[in-house]
C-alpha cells in the first residue's frame, strides 16, 4: 500500500506555515550574524578559536571571514577527473554473505583535443576475508563490513580509484581531481571503532590514495577536491558564536549552563551558506577555513581538511581541500576554476561528478537482478538458496 498523502497535507500545510512566520526572525538573525563577521577583531577572533574549548565544531581560521576571491582564468589545457560509487549491503535474510560495490570513473579532457573516457568497476566482495576486518596482531578480533562501515569502505574504494587514474595522467598538465562529499571520513568518528579498523580504512586507506595523489605532483599540476551540494554546515557560523560569547576563553561545558546573557543565539539556526550566499557573486569563493574535527586532528597529518564556499550558479557549494592543495597558490587556483567551469558546464552541478555517478548508480531493479542471479546460481550448483520467511513475505502480495 503506498502512502496515504491525503492524511498528511495538512500537517504540511502547517509545517509550510510555520516556516514563513519564522522567517523575519531569520532574516534578523543572520543580518546580526553577518555585522558580527565584518566587525570583529579578526586577529583576536582567531586567537579566542584557537583556544575555546566547545561542543560543537567551530572552524579554524586563517585570512579572514567575509573576504570574496573572484575565479582565476582557466588554463589552456586541462583535465578533469572523477569518481563516484554506490554498493548492495550484505542482506542478512540471504543465504549467501556477499555485498557489491560499484565504482564509476569519468575522466574529461579539454582544450586542442577534448576527450572523454567514462567506465565503471563493479566488484563482489564474499570471501571471508574481505567480509571482515581483521586486526594484524590476533585473529580474535575482527569487525564485520556491513552498513556504515561499507558505506566508508566505499568511499575508500572511491579514492583508491581516483588515484589509478591519476597516475595515468600524462606529465606536464593541469589537472583536478574530483569527489562527491567530504573527504572526511566522518562515520569513523560517530562509532566506536577499534584501532585497528581506523587505521585499515585510514591510513591503509584514505590518506595513503591521498598520498599518492599528492605525490603525483612531482611532474605535473594535479589537485584534489570533493565537492559538497547544498552543505548544512556551520563551522563558520559558530565562529561568530564565539565572537558573541562574553567569556575570553570559551569553554562550553564550564559556562554555558549558568549564562544568562546568551548572546550566541542571537544568531541560532544560521548555517554557513547562509552567510556566504548574502555576500558572495556568482563565481566568487570565500576565504580558506581549518575543519578541527577530532577525526582529522588526530590523523590526517599532511592532509589535514580545509573548505571554501563557493557561490556556483544557484547554490553555495562546500569544496573540501587537503592542506597541501590550500597552501600551494596555484592548486588552489586551479581547484577554484575548474570546480566552477565544471558547474557551469553542468548546469550547477560538476558535470564530472554526474557522470560518475550515472556510471556508479545501482537501482532498485539493479539490486533485485543481482540476487536472482546469486540464487539461480547457487540453485545451478545445487546450493542452498532459501531467503528467510521475512523476506519471501515482502516480495509477495497477499491481497
Amino acid at each position: 500500500m503506498s502512502l496515504d498523502l491525503s492524511k498528511i497535507a495538512a500537517q504540511i500545510i502547517g509545517m509550510v506555515t510555520r516556516l514563513k512566520e519564522g522567517s523575519t526572525e531569520r532574516q534578523a538573525r543572520l543580518g546580526y550574524a553577518l555585522d558580527t563577521a565584518r566587525t570583529a577583531d579578526f586577529a583576536g577572533l582567531k586567537k579566542k578559536v584557537a583556544a575555546s574549548r566547545t561542543t560543537w565544531l567551530v572552524a579554524g581560521l586563517t585570512d579572514g571571514l567575509h573576504q570574496s576571491y573572484p575565479a582565476p582564468a582557466l588554463p589552456d589545457e586541462f583535465t578533469v577527473l572523477a569518481t563516484d560509487g554506490s554498493h548492495i549491503d550484505v542482506d542478512r535474510h540471504r543465504t549467501a554473505r556477499c555485498y557489491l560495490i560499484n565504482i564509476g570513473t569519468v575522466v574529461l579532457k579539454y582544450g586542442l583535443n577534448p576527450d572523454a573516457k567514462l567506465d565503471s568497476f563493479p566488484h563482489l566482495y564474499a570471501d571471508d576475508a574481505e567480509l571482515v576486518i581483521a586486526a594484524e596482531d590476533t585473529r580474535d578480533r575482527e569487525q564485520v563490513i556491513e552498513g556504515t562501515l561499507l558505506g566508508i569502505k566505499r568511499s575508500v574504494e572511491e579514492c583508491a580509484h581516483l588515484a589509478a587514474i591519476s597516475a595515468a595522467l600524462p606529465p606536464h598538465t593541469g589537472n583536478l581531481a574530483l569527489l562527491d562529499g567530504s573527504l572526511i571520513l566522518w562515520g569513523l568518528g560517530s562509532q566506536d571503532y577499534p584501532e585497528f579498523v581506523i587505521k585499515a580504512l585510514l591510513e591503509k586507506g584514505m590518506l595513503h590514495y591521498l598520498d599518492e595523489i599528492r605525490q603525483l605532483n612531482s611532474d605535473r599540476k594535479l589537485a584534489i577536491a570533493s565537492y559538497i551540494s547544498f552543505p548544512r554546515s556551520n563551522d563558520v557560523a559558530n565562529s561568530l558564536r564565539v565572537a558573541l560569547c562574553p567569556h575570553d576563553i570559551v569553554d562550553t561545558d564550564r559556562f554555558c549552563k549558568d549564562c544568562k546573557k546568551l548572546e550566541c543565539e542571537k544568531i541560532a539556526g544560521i548555517q554557513d551558506r547562509d552567510l556566504f550566499d548574502s555576500f558572495l557573486k556568482p563565481g566568487e569563493r570565500s576565504s580558506l577555513f581549518i575543519n578541527q574535527s577530532s577525526v582529522v586532528r588526530e590523523h590526517y597529518g599532511i592532509h589535514r581538511i580545509y573548505f571554501f564556499y563557493l557561490k556556483a550558479g544557484e547554490e553555495i557549494a562546500r569544496i573540501e581541500i587537503p592542506q597541501w592543495v590550500a597552501n600551494n597558490p596555484e592548486l588552489l587556483n586551479l581547484t577554484h576554476s575548474l570546480v566552477l567551469d565544471q558547474c557551469q558546464r553542468g548546469q550547477g552541478y560538476p558535470v564530472a561528478l554526474s557522470e560518475a555517478h550515472e556510471q556508479a548508480v545501482v537501482t532498485g531493479t539493479d539490486r533485485e537482478n543481482f540476487w536472482q542471479l546469486v540464487e539461480s546460481s547457487l540453485v545451478d550448483e545445487r546450493l542452498p538458496a532459501s531467503t528467510s520467511a521475512k523476506s519471501q513475505s515482502k516480495r509477495t502480495r497477499w491481497v
